[in-house]
């Protein structure tokens, strides 16, 4: 794939992101409309929150598809995306957030810290109903606590691999392939000299089996986000799921508007 290929297919994934996002935007007004309209109607029909809870996950879906897709062509850009922002860049986990993180939101909005609430949940005290997380019953929070016992090992699984995969940067082949590219360059500073295109193409053949490794393990990650954000909500009832998208939805937008703010800031 040629640079000018490369460039412009990033500037398609960027359009597409940035409209991901206004209708993430979206979302979150019709989140907030119905929890705002089950508070102020108990009797809310249960399916309509339903509908709305399936329809904003099948919207992280269709981004996780997307980025599927385009990881088969440029795996690096999608693990290091030069649309997030520097903050948001510094909290990635293998090219998006860790799943584990779903939980502290969940907890966070439960009014809870996760140890306290376990704990809480042990010695059999019930929790408020707040109309928000706060009203989690002692059987939904057993479900959550062994959900994240069962992300956190997986995601333990899948930093192993990654770890893994980095080290390979140092085998063999590609140490050779290194030091053979600067001797030719320190005995003949013509980097278009006879052999070159080979050489390169050697690299390349090299670093092919790698990047196809950092595609399985992008896949394994981005599966492992979309299928926590499923399992936590089937857990929850509808108003409790769609307070839990709610959170995830603010938390999302404002970090990448902060982070938008700070890089201009320093630009």
């Amino acid at each position: 794939m040629t640079g000018d290929n490369s460039s412009r297919e990033n500037d398609g994934f960027q359009a597409f992101f940035k409209c991901w996002i206004a209708e993430q935007n979206q979302h979150l007004d019709d989140l907030v409309v119905a929890s705002k309209a089950a508070d102020y109607n108990g009797d809310l029909d249960q399916v309509l929150l339903s509908s709305l809870v399936e329809r904003v996950l099948k919207h992280y879906e269709q981004y996780y598809n997307a980025k599927f897709q385009r990881a088969k062509q440029e795996v690096l850009s999608m693990l290091s995306p030069p649309w997030r922002s520097s903050l948001e860049d510094a909290f990635l986990w293998i090219g998006g957030w860790r799943p584990s993180m779903a939980f502290h939101l969940l907890y966070s909005k439960s009014g809870l810290h996760p140890e306290a609430c376990f704990a809480e949940l042990m010695r059999g005290l019930s929790f408020s109903n707040t109309g928000d997380l706060g009203d989690l019953s002692r059987c939904q929070l057993t479900m959550v606590d062994e959900l994240q016992r069962r992300t956190i090992q997986e995601e333990k699984h899948i930093s192993e691999k990654m770890a893994k995969l980095q080290e390979t940067l140092a085998d063999n082949p590609l140490v050779e392939l290194s030091h053979l590219a600067t001797d030719k360059m320190r005995k003949n500073n013509n980097v278009h000299e006879e052999g070159a295109d080979d050489h390169m193409e050697r690299v390349e053949s090299t670093l092919a089996s790698k990047q196809e490794g950092l595609e399985k393990i992008l896949h394994k990650a981005d599966d492992l986000r979309i299928t926590t954000l499923k399992n936590i909500t089937q857990i929850l009832n509808p108003l409790q799921a769609v307070h839990f998208l709610i959170a995830a939805a603010e938390l999302n937008l404002r970090v990448h508007d902060w982070g938008i703010k700070k890089d201009d800031a320093t630009n």
